[in-house]
């Protein structure tokens, strides 16, 4: 099966990029191909496809190095290294450690798999007409995190494209200690389906599927920091690569919250976009080799701060957001996006510009209702691509076990933009409950579309103790139409994740004297 996999690999590779490789001798720029066994880190050999451009001089060439998805193999990027290469750029795509037809096993971003980029890029520098101390390190989700790892350790790394990656491992995974179940799954099962996991994974999935969730949390935050840039932001703004990061809002295995603080981090060159969509939508056609925005705006930084062109990239808004309407706003930094509107939550389920307090509300846990944020990988794709949202009929969530609150019609349009947060006072009767909040888009017939949500869970939280809650939905830009009104919804269940909700238990909401409860929601001006 693995030799089948290499096999598939390599032909895949030559069957993509043969045609283009007959063009290498012709005068008009263009690009010579070849596959490469490139020993990486340990001497582990690494399967790759070399782009290096013809008809453009002798060299040397700024060097692209993109490290592949999860699962993926090296032809991933060839349709946009095929591009780049064409434009000047010397390119390596390869698959990932343990993938396909790249040796060793898994790490889950491990320093190996952050090593091979240095090995690339010192294999490129004996090798092949590229200039090292010109790199860019470009990926796309696995090869995301690698690449902004890569960056914190090898200064040559002058340039970043991190589309859809993370930046904080664990607060991804498991956001608010919620594990995210349907991604976590679908990571594992994609992994041993095309590469073979190492020593950390196996251990990480056989906790996993033994039920021992615990267990796995705990490693899982053992083996974050070495594996998150949010931890090594220090030593990448001492390098000051030039950083451009780019996600979905809806996306279920790496959400933009833990993007857009690592982007406030960073000091030095930096840019953000943010659109709809799930896992890697906003940007997987353009790895293809077909019109992307977010390629597009990627190969403009790549050439500005490689090649030094005067072509505006340092001029472009620092941070783009694209509504669910295909608009795109810019600003100068995260804390611009929105001015927050606060309103207060109230007993009878208004939501209302003044504090309501002295209130409580009980409602059961364990039980789902019609609230929920969708299908990993598949709602938030048919956001992105289709405009059709996770979707709530109102008045069908059951009061019983969810809280419930409505906010007045909007007499003129509104955007909501940025990161709604929700500061709400609970009283679990278990130690250990989780809380799913959503906040919707309403129509008059009570039809909601889903905006934003976010998981909280209580772990080890003494029965009947009231506790204050801060809890950071995910970033959006949403246009509410006039006549629509916002609604928010808090229950205990949501099929997305792993929760702790214990059926026959209560969760109590209250407001108290001094401490209301509100919701925040950021509103572009």
């Amino acid at each position: 099966m693995r030799r089948l996999a290499a096999a598939l690999a390599v032909a895949l590779t030559l069957i993509t990029i043969g045609p283009r490789a007959a063009d290498a001798g012709q005068a008009a720029p263009g690009f010579s191909t070849a596959y490469q066994r490139i020993p990486g880190a340990g001497g582990t050999e690494i399967g790759a496809v070399v782009l290096t451009p013809t008809g453009q001089g002798d060299g040397p060439f700024p060097l692209v190095v993109m490290p592949s998805s999860w699962g993926v193999p090296n032809v991933e990027y060839v349709g946009q290294g095929t591009k780049l290469a064409t434009a000047g750029f010397q390119v390596i795509s390869y698959s990932s450690r343990g993938f396909w037809d790249s040796g060793g096993g898994i790490d889950i971003a491990g320093p190996p798999t952050v090593a091979d980029v240095s090995k690339v890029i010192d294999w490129a520098g004996q090798h092949t007409p590229a200039d090292t101390s010109r790199v860019a390190a470009v990926g796309i989700s696995y090869g995301a995190g690698t690449s902004l790892l890569a960056a914190a350790k090898d200064s040559r790394i002058k340039a970043v494209g991190a589309l859809s990656g993370w930046a904080d491992l664990i607060r991804s995974l498991d956001p608010n200690d919620t594990v995210a179940l349907q991604s976590v799954a679908g990571l594992l099962a994609l992994g041993n389906i095309t590469g073979r996991p190492g020593p950390e994974m196996a251990s990480l999935q056989t906790k996993f599927v033994t039920g021992d969730f615990d267990g796995a949390i705990a490693e899982a935050s053992q083996l974050s920091p070495e594996r998150s840039a949010a931890t090594m932001v220090d030593q990448i703004n001492a390098k000051k690569p030039a950083v451009f990061l780019a996600n979905a809002f809806e996306d279920s295995i790496f959400p933009p919250s833990q993007y857009t603080d690592f982007f406030t981090s960073l000091t030095g060159p930096k840019r953000l976009l943010l659109a709809h969509g799930d896992h890697a939508t906003p940007e997987v056609t353009g790895a293809v080799g077909l019109p992307n925005e977010t390629w597009d705006e990627l190969a403009g930084w790549l050439r500005h701060y490689l090649t030094g062109a005067d072509n505006g990239a340092d001029a472009e808004a620092p941070v783009e957001l694209k509504s669910q309407r295909g608009v795109w706003r810019g600003y100068a930094d995260w804390a611009s996006v929105g001015q927050a509107r606060t309103s207060y939550l109230t007993k009878g389920g208004a939501l209302q510009g003044g504090a309501s307090t002295g209130w409580s509300r009980s409602i059961g846990a364990g039980i789902p209702t019609v609230a929920d944020s969708g299908v990993a990988l598949v709602s938030g794709a048919l956001q992105g691509l289709l405009s059709i949202p996770v979707g709530v009929a109102t008045p069908l969530v059951d009061r019983s076990f969810a809280g419930v609150w409505s906010g007045p019609r909007l007499s003129s349009a509104t955007v909501v933009n940025g990161m709604p947060k929700l500061h709400l006072a609970v009283k679990p009767s278990a130690a250990d409950t989780s809380l799913f909040a959503y906040l919707y888009d309403v129509d008059a017939l009570g039809v909601g579309s889903l905006m934003s949500h976010k998981p909280y869970t209580l772990r080890g939280a003494t029965p009947g103790k009231s506790v204050s809650l801060d809890v950071r939905l995910e970033a959006t830009s949403w246009e509410v139409p006039a006549g629509h009104h916002l609604v928010l919804v808090v229950d205990t269940v949501d099929p997305r994740y792993l929760g702790r909700s214990v059926i026959g238990s209560t969760v109590t909401f209250s407001s108290p004297a001094g401490d209301p409860s509100w919701v925040s929601v950021p509103v572009a001006a």
